[in-house]
């Protein structure tokens, strides 16, 4: 049994975890936890997803900080009424698959209760954005 356990665990350690995945679940579960704030490991593109998140109303603030020598994102979570503002999430691209979006497959998301999120040329946009920048790209996922 023990044997088993140990090469479960060398092979669990060789999978990445897809850590925008994991950003958008802590901000959900955080959120309908009725959290203040979340944190999660720093990097660029978690960072740029932060910023148009906190542009459309879904997070209210971002900061980096250091905890334990490793740079971490802090995240304050946005509520209207003492709901709060992100209660589902979906992934769309995967590592396993990637889906691209033309400025013409771009729509409303919920009838414009939620969010489209894109990686494009011009960066990550909403799908508002993307459709006034006339780009299309990676849809990343979408948020209501």
């Amino acid at each position: 049994m023990k044997e088993c356990y140990q090469a479960f665990v060398s092979l669990a350690g060789k999978n990445k975890m897809d850590s925008i995945s994991n950003m958008l679940i802590v901000m959900k579960n955080g959120s309908l936890a009725g959290k203040e704030s979340v944190s999660f490991p720093y990097s660029k593109i978690k960072n740029a997803i932060a910023e148009c998140l906190k542009k459309e109303g879904y997070i209210s603030t971002i900061s980096k900080k250091v905890k334990k020598d490793q740079p971490v994102l802090e995240v304050g979570l946005s509520y209207k009424d003492e709901k709060p503002k992100i209660t589902e999430v979906e992934r769309i691209s995967k590592q396993s698959r990637r889906v691209y979006f033309g400025m013409k497959d771009i729509h409303k998301v919920r009838n414009g209760s939620g969010l489209l999120v894109l990686s494009t040329p011009k960066g990550i946009l909403s799908g508002r954005d993307a459709r006034k920048e006339q780009v299309g790209g990676e849809a990343l996922f979408r948020i209501w």
